[in-house]
Parts: C-alpha cells; sequence; structure tokens
C-alpha cells in the first residue's frame, strides 16, 4: 500500500492564486464604491438650480466662440480649395498655349513657331533627338498679358529651373536677363508676431525670398513640376497674408519644357477671410453684450441679495441696543432664498437665546435673593436672641436657607450648561426600552418612605410591513440627559402621590400627522390631585412651583423646565394633561384635588422622533 503526498508547490501557487483573486474583487469593488460616491457627489451638485445656472451661462459664450471659430477655419480651407482649383485650370490652359508658343532650336534647324500654330490636331513633328524647344520671353510675355487673370501672378521657368519671366514686370517684352532683383522689406515687429500665430494655427509654411534670375529654383513645387507632377502649396508670406501656389509643367511631346508657377496675390485671401471674420465678431460682439447683461442680471439676483445679507448681519454683530432684521428673500426658490431663511432662523434664535438669557439671570437673582434675605435676617437676628428656643429656630432658618441655596445652585448649574453640553455630544442609538427598564429599577430599589412604586408598561410596537419589531423602540441622543428627564417625572409624580401609591410608565409607538413622523411615547402617570387649568404651561417655566401641602423651598422649579430643554434639543415635545375617571386611589394628606369634572391625576406625555 503506498500513500501519494501532495506537491507542496503546487499549493503554494494554490493560495497565491487564490489571494489575487481576492485581491482583484476588493479592487473591483471599492473602484465600484468610489465611482457611486462620485456619482452621487456630482448628481448633487448639478441638482442646484443656480449651479446649473451659471454653468450654461458661462459655457454657452464659449460654446458660441468655438462654433464661430470652428466655421471660420472650414470657411478659410474651403476658400483656398477653391482658389487652388481656379489656379489649376487656368494654369492648365496658360501652361498649354506656353507649351504652343515654344520655338524649335537646334545647330542646323529652325523650325519657325508659326508653323507649329498651324499644324494640325494629331499632327507629329518630325526631328530628331537633337531638337529642342525653348521658352522665348517675347513669345510668353504677349500671352501672359492676354490671359492672365487680374489678382494673380505668374512666373515661369525653364528646362533647368531658371527663371525666365515674371508676370508683376511686364511692361512689354522683357527678358530674362532685364529682371531686376526683388525688393525686400523687412516686416514690423506685430506683423511679424501675427505671422507667427497664423502660421500655428493654421500649419502653413512661410514664403522664401524671392530667388534671383541666374539661378534655379529651388522651390519644393517648381522641382515637382519639372517632374512633370502638379504640386500645390498654402504659405504666409512676411506680412502675414496668406498665398496659394500652384506649379504646373509645360510639356511639349511628353518632354517637360518648362514651369509655370501660379500664384493669388498677397491678401485677396485675407480679405475674404477678413469679411468673415468681422461678422464673426459682429456676432461674437453681440453674444458679449447679452452675456454682460446676462451677467448684470445674475450679479443683482446673487450678489445684490448677498451684499445685503452681509450687511445685515454685520448690523446684528454691532447691533447692541435694537434688534435688527435680516432681510427676506425666502420667496426665491434657490439658495439664496434657502440662506436668508436660515440667516433669520439663526438670528431669531439668537436673540430668543439673547433673551431667555436675560430672563433665567433675572430669575436666578430673583430665586436667590430670598434665601439670602431670609438668611440674612436670621444671622442679624441671631446674636439679639435670649432664649435657646430662638436660637434654635433661627439656625434651623439659617440651616434651611442654606441647603435651599445649594438645591437653587446645583439646579442653576445644570440649567445653565445644558445647551452647550447636548450641543457638543454626540448622538448615539438609544434602546429606550432597557433605559426605562433601568430608570424603573433604580426608582423601586431607592429606599423612600411613601413606599410608591413605579410600574413600566411596554406596548407592542406598531410596525410597518418588513421592519423588525426589535427596532422599533429605538432612537438617537443622549441616553444619560433623556434618563433624567424620565428621572425628574417619575420624581414629580411620587411627589403627587399618596403614600402606598403607584406610578405608571408606558411605551409606546406614535405618529405624529401634523409633520408627518413616526415616533415612540413615554407616558407617566400618577393619581395625584390634578394639574390646575391655568398651569399646564406654566408648570414648565423656570423656578415655578406650586405644591400645596409642600414645605416653602423644598424644590427649586427647574425640573420640569430643564425636562422640556432636554427633549425640544431631541427634536420631541412634552406635556401634560389630566386624567380623568373614577378615583380608585386617596389623595396625599393636605393636598386639595384640581378644579375641574372627574380628574384622578395627571399625565406628561413625552414624544420623540425615531431615525
Amino acid at each position: 500500500m503506498s500513500i501519494e503526498a501532495g506537491n507542496p508547490d503546487d499549493d503554494l501557487v494554490a493560495d497565491v492564486e487564490d489571494r489575487s483573486r481576492r485581491q482583484r474583487r476588493h479592487a473591483r469593488r471599492t473602484l465600484s464604491v468610489r465611482l457611486r460616491a462620485l456619482s452621487r457627489s456630482m448628481a448633487n451638485r448639478f441638482s442646484s438650480s443656480l449651479t446649473r445656472r451659471i454653468i450654461v451661462l458661462n459655457l454657452g459664450g464659449l460654446v458660441i466662440l468655438l462654433i464661430g471659430f470652428l466655421y471660420l477655419n472650414q470657411f478659410r480651407q474651403g476658400l483656398i480649395d477653391a482658389r487652388v482649383q481656379s489656379l489649376q485650370t487656368q494654369g492648365e490652359i496658360i501652361a498649354g498655349a506656353i507649351a504652343a508658343s515654344a520655338k524649335l532650336e537646334s545647330d542646323s534647324i529652325v523650325i519657325d513657331p508659326d508653323r507649329l500654330m498651324q499644324m494640325a490636331p494629331g499632327e507629329e513633328l518630325k526631328a530628331d533627338s537633337s531638337t529642342q524647344f525653348s521658352l522665348i520671353p517675347e513669345r510668353v510675355a504677349p500671352l501672359l498679358r492676354r490671359v492672365l487673370p487680374s489678382g494673380t501672378r505668374a512666373r515661369v521657368y525653364d528646362a533647368d529651373g531658371t527663371l525666365v519671366l515674371d508676370s508683376i514686370m511686364l511692361h512689354g517684352s522683357v527678358l530674362s536677363a532685364d529682371l531686376p532683383p526683388p525688393v525686400q522689406t523687412s516686416p514690423s515687429l506685430p506683423r511679424r508676431l501675427w505671422t507667427a500665430v497664423m502660421r500655428r494655427l493654421f500649419g502653413a509654411e512661410a514664403t522664401p525670398a524671392d530667388e534671383p534670375v541666374s539661378t534655379t529654383s529651388s522651390l519644393p513645387e517648381v522641382v515637382a513640376a519639372l517632374k512633370g507632377y502638379q504640386q500645390t502649396m498654402v504659405r504666409l508670406n512676411p506680412r502675414g497674408e496668406t498665398i496659394v501656389y500652384v506649379a504646373i509643367p509645360v510639356q511639349r511631346y511628353h518632354h517637360v519644357r518648362g514651369v509655370l508657377l501660379m500664384q493669388t496675390q498677397g491678401g485677396d485671401i485675407d480679405r475674404a477671410i477678413a469679411a468673415e471674420r468681422w461678422s464673426i465678431l459682429r456676432v461674437y460682439l453681440f453674444c458679449t453684450v447679452v452675456m454682460f447683461l446676462v451677467s448684470l442680471f445674475l450679479a443683482g439676483t446673487i450678489a445684490g441679495p448677498m451684499r445685503k445679507l452681509a450687511e445685515a448681519a454685520e448690523r446684528v454683530r454691532r447691533g447692541i441696543k435694537s434688534r435688527q432684521e435680516i432681510p427676506d428673500f425666502t420667496d426665491r426658490a434657490d439658495e439664496i432664498g434657502h440662506l436668508s431663511g436660515a440667516l433669520r432662523d439663526m438670528t431669531k434664535a439668537l436673540y430668543n437665546r439673547i433673551e431667555a438669557i436675560e430672563s433665567f439671570a433675572a430669575d436666578v437673582s430673583h430665586e436667590l435673593k430670598n434665601p439670602l434675605t431670609s438668611l440674612r435676617s436670621a444671622v442679624e437676628i441671631l446674636p439679639r436672641v435670649r432664649t435657646d428656643e430662638a436660637r434654635e429656630r433661627l439656625l434651623g432658618v439659617i440651616q434651611h436657607d442654606v441647603r435651599r441655596l445649594d438645591r437653587l445652585i446645583s439646579d442653576i448649574s445644570d440649567a445653565s450648561r445644558l445647551d452647550a453640553e447636548l450641543a457638543r455630544a454626540d448622538n448615539i442609538p438609544i434602546d429606550v426600552k432597557a433605559m426605562l427598564d433601568a430608570v424603573v429599577v433604580l426608582a423601586n430599589e431607592l429606599r423612600h418612605d411613601d413606599k410608591v412604586r413605579v410600574r413600566l408598561k411596554v406596548l407592542a410596537p406598531d410596525c410597518e410591513e418588513g421592519e423588525d419589531p426589535a427596532l422599533a423602540y429605538l432612537i438617537s441622543g443622549n441616553e444619560s440627559r433623556l434618563g433624567q428627564v424620565i428621572n425628574n417625572l417619575v420624581d414629580n409624580a411620587r411627589s403627587f402621590s399618596a403614600p402606598g401609591g403607584e406610578v405608571r410608565v408606558t411605551l409606546l409607538t406614535a405618529f405624529d400627522p401634523e409633520h408627518e413622523r413616526r415616533g415612540i411615547e413615554i407616558e407617566v402617570e400618577d393619581d395625584g390631585p390634578g394639574i390646575p387649568a391655568h398651569a399646564f404651561e406654566r408648570i414648565f417655566e423656570r423656578f415655578y412651583t406650586d405644591r400645596p401641602g409642600q414645605g416653602f423651598g423644598q424644590n427649586s422649579g427647574l425640573g420640569l423646565s430643564i425636562s422640556r430643554q432636554i427633549v425640544e434639543a431631541h427634536k420631541g415635545l412634552i406635556w401634560a394633561t389630566n386624567r380623568t375617571g373614577v378615583r380608585k386611589a386617596p389623595l396625599k394628606p393636605g393636598i386639595e384635588e384640581a378644579a375641574g369634572p372627574n380628574i384622578v391625576g395627571a399625565r406628561f406625555t413625552v414624544w420623540l422622533p425615531r431615525p
């Protein structure tokens, strides 16, 4: 029996390939996620109407310019092609006439060119290899004067490439030796710069200097025509003007006897292009005026309101004695309107906060003066009392006022730092059911003389189709502060309950139809005397307290105010109502039932939104 062992190298290769495949899959997933994020970001950017408006207005003019330049380039090329075709047709006719006017010469034979002009079509001239046709300037010059179109320059080269005739020097019969040298002019610096720009834009070549008569031409089109090929070329002269060259071979009996070089005069093509360019310039000027007016309108709709908002914000910063108003642009359905609304809301919240701070400072001053006044009176009277009983009563008042001051200072400190703490704290998911369980267990475990029990009831959540019931009581917020709200409500209900009574805490899901929001409700009920009709809102004010049968100064009156502050910071609501029905539990001794039909207790309701 034999056992075959696997090859370790194969296993290593398989592991490497598997790791490589995983890396490629991970790279593809990463790329896909980034592309989706980029697409979402671009979609968010272009979802703004103001962004789309600015992009369209700014790019519209550039698109018009681009189309204009493309059209100008096509027009220029079409014009050049037309001139090339025209020069080719004219050049072929003139070259044929020049070839027919050529004179046959040799050492001993002279053939009259007039006889050659009278030869019938197809008739051949019998000559040996030593015969040669010469281009005679005296015969070619009159021909060029008669048939050469205006605005066209022609140069005639012989079989050696030597210039024998130039149409610009035609004032009669001109011999090649009589041609003066061309006059060279040096263009100005702006002209040279313009020529360089045009050469860069259109890829045209520079025109070489005119060649002396006695030299052989080195122009590529002339060299190609001497070989029997027609050649065209587009160049720019030193003044930056476009010139079209067409070189046509002058042939007689399939032998090239010279070259006819046709060219346009400098400026004729450029004048046509300039006219077209001026038309585009007029369109561009019109578009510029339109864009300028549109830009003014856009600046008026953006920069003007922004400037007014900035000035108003500056006035708010410096407005100490009066309340400043932010301009209202909320009727605009764009970012300016949104910014105006946000600044107005921010300013309103700022002034409300300032007023709340001023009111809070006044309330704190008032609440602190009461125990301080009582404490000062007791301290002033204490040295003058003569009996131990009176001294003990004064010491009791002093201790009561000190405890009251300590309680006030603690509650005031908690209320003053609450806003800053809630603003800095990060919201986390909270299981409200677990939080209420902890609060109720703690309230029942603490020893109280009234022996009031706290009971929790959790109703089945009203879930949508496909929703997990375990997530129905999850919200986002600050767990410790929300727990403080429930503690305050439970302690408040306990203080109004008779000894041995019960406080009920109920948790259920709820829907806010006014704002179309889903949320949860926490109800805290007691069997106390209820709430007077005038106090449903006042009980949430700072330092308000109305507890019949309870000693003065036993409560700071900040508990319910702090609770509302915490709930509103979580975008929630808190309110109080009276329970009605038949009373089953006795009232706490010394407390009278609130006026109203069949009031059997109070109910505080906290509504918190779900994420």
